[in-house]
């Protein structure tokens, strides 16, 4: 059993070139009750490796169905048992090499042609602000179909529809490591104008190459705002531009009286996109009054700022060191920032 598992193994690894795997490998092996005479049920690990990508192998556990032939045994069926599944699993897989980028796409969704030349320009973007020391490259991965999308996420479809693009931990890879995929929904991205487009790409890339700063105590509106942030640098958008339901809401009356919380960025969330506007806008004072680089100073010192205290304590006292006002005055600062958005 395990020789034919290698076997199979083998196969995958030296596939066809658009599956660029540097290694893959069953492991973990446990044999199922028994069953037919004919038949053995196994489950396994499947760990693989995107050449060029991946430090870690990603870990999808896998389900098969071993059925007893003439000569040997031969694996009948094999199927996905927790977790997201690998690419292929949805379909047919294609592959674009940018400078910068691979781009993984089934046959049937867009052509990863597009997303590989943004994705270039993206990881350019960021390097800009955040440097160099991270894994400087996008893996991203384009299914078919928004159902689709949602299988790779293990979520409801209906949740994120809205969501153009998510960037995921491979799974089973250890925290913190530069084996994250960007995943895009083909029908929400599909739906953006080329600059939009960049923009939900340099956001995610923002996310791929901050990782080791971010932790649990990092709050949403920071790590989703610095996103933002960096995405639309350079653009030449105004905040009411930039920000167009927040500034209807101040326009009516309908102030913020502080910075959205964590559950604001929830997918499906009402609100969620002034959420976003509100985060940008928290960021873009930070990079105004403290210049770009003091922010992405600030980020990484919240990262780094450890546990040992409650959230609001920490931000405070990071924000002292490193803006030189507390958490409370920089709020005041910002609600101030969003009322300008309604004169």
């Amino acid at each position: 059993m395990e020789a034919l598992l290698a076997g199979r193994a083998r196969a995958l690894a030296a596939g066809p070139p658009a599956l660029p795997l540097a290694e893959a490998g069953y492991r973990n092996l446990v044999l199922g009750p028994a069953g037919a005479p004919d038949r053995l049920t196994v489950t396994a690990e499947l760990a693989v490796r995107v050449a060029g990508y991946d430090e870690y192998p990603v870990v999808h556990p896998r389900r098969l169905t071993l059925l007893r032939a003439a000569d040997g045994w031969r694996v009948e069926r094999e199927e996905g048992a927790g977790g997201p599944p690998p690419l292929w699993d949805l379909g047919t897989v294609t592959a674009v090499r940018g400078e910068r980028a691979l781009v993984l796409g089934v046959a049937g969704g867009p052509d990863p042609a597009g997303p590989a030349a943004v994705a270039d320009r993206a990881v350019l973007a960021v390097a800009e602000l955040w440097g160099t020391g991270w894994a400087n490259r996008l893996l991203l991965e384009v299914p078919a179909t928004e159902a689709q999308f949602a299988r790779l996420l293990e979520a409801e479809p209906a949740a994120w529809s809205a969501m153009a693009a998510v960037t995921t931990a491979a799974p089973g890879a250890p925290w913190h490591t530069p084996a994250d995929r960007v995943v895009l929904n083909p029908q929400a991205y599909g739906g953006l104008s080329d600059f939009g487009r960049q923009v939900v790409i340099t956001h995610e890339a923002v996310h791929v190459a901050t990782r080791a700063d971010t932790r649990a105590w990092t709050p949403l509106w920071l790590s989703e705002g610095v996103a933002d942030w960096t995405g639309y640098r350079g653009s030449g958008r105004s905040p009411r531009q930039i920000a167009p339901e927040l500034a209807r809401d101040v326009a009516a009356g309908r102030l913020p009286s502080a910075l959205p919380a964590d559950q604001d960025f929830t997918a499906g969330a009402a609100g969620i996109a002034q959420a976003y506007e509100q985060a940008w806008l928290a960021c873009e004072l930070i990079a105004r009054r403290h210049g770009p680089e003091r922010l992405a100073a600030l980020y990484r010192a919240v990262g780094a700022a450890g546990r040992g205290s409650g959230r609001e304590q920490l931000l405070d006292r990071v924000f002292r060191a490193e803006l030189g006002l507390g958490l409370a005055e920089f709020t005041g600062l910002w609600l101030a920032e969003v009322r300008r958005l309604g004169e």
